[in-house]
């Protein structure tokens, strides 16, 4: 092959080839110093530096990415830990409660005050009278009235957060002075027990659409199966019965 062949294979060559040879033979460059010292690369300073320079910086700037999603990681896992001990105090004040009294003070103190909310609220869907409700955090209602003011916000199984209609906060939160501007709401569903579970924040962007509700999911599966067990022993057993909103839960 003449030098000039030569030169038109490599006039040839694409970046890409280039690429592709390269990362097929990470190795190349090894013996290759005076190659190395060669090859300049245009710098965000403006002026050139070496290939091996090139690479130290890279190196630099996927380190320092790593650390900061390293932080960024435990700062969440530090967060999630916290809240994970909110939750088993409050399910443990909860088992510990003697009474529906109890329960449903305990469940508004620990919303307040651990989490930090400005309201709790256990609306159980019944047409009957329950011992210690209308009381705190706990409530009653007519089941046709809750789907008539909640509608589609009962159809799921999980968590549903946002910025709520006036109508559908003022029905989940009755006591309330100061209106609530951001809800989080969690099905309660377990052995004939039929409501929700609803937390509420008079900050407007506290509970959005992508937030993640793992941690208050757990707590209103908890308390789905903690309410059944505490009604009966009130004599209260009959009083909540297996109610069948339009959802089609029963």
């Amino acid at each position: 092959m003449t030098e000039q062949t030569a030169r038109q294979k490599v006039a040839e060559l694409t970046r890409e080839q280039v690429a592709d040879y390269l990362r097929d033979n990470p190795d190349f460059f090894v013996d290759q110093d005076e190659l190395l010292r060669t090859l300049t690369l245009p710098h965000d300073s403006g002026r050139a530096i070496s290939l091996v320079e090139r690479q130290v910086h890279l190196f630099r700037e996927q380190r320092d990415t790593l650390r900061r999603e390293l932080v960024e990681l435990v700062s969440i896992a530090r967060h999630n830990d916290r809240l994970f001990e909110k939750s088993k105090r409050l399910l443990m004040q909860v088992i510990e409660a003697r009474n529906l009294n109890d329960m449903a003070a305990a469940i508004d103190d620990s919303i307040r005050s651990d989490f930090g909310l400005d309201a709790a609220s256990v609306l159980l869907f019944s047409d009957d009278e329950l011992p210690g409700s209308g009381q705190g955090a706990l409530h009653v209602v007519n089941a046709d009235l809750a789907q008539e003011r909640l509608g589609s916000l009962l159809d799921g199984e999980r968590a549903v957060c946002g910025q709520f209609r006036e109508n559908e906060r003022e029905f989940l939160f009755p006591d309330r002075d100061e209106p609530i501007a951001s809800v989080a709401l969690m099905p309660l569903r377990h052995e004939g027990l039929v409501g929700v579970f609803a937390v509420g924040s008079c900050e407007p962007g506290y509970f959005d659409q992508s937030m993640g509700s793992l941690f208050l999911s757990y707590i209103s599966d908890t308390l789905s199966r903690l309410l059944p067990p505490m009604l009966k022993r009130h004599g209260s057993g009959a009083s909540v019965s297996d109610l069948a909103v339009e959802s089609g839960q029963g």
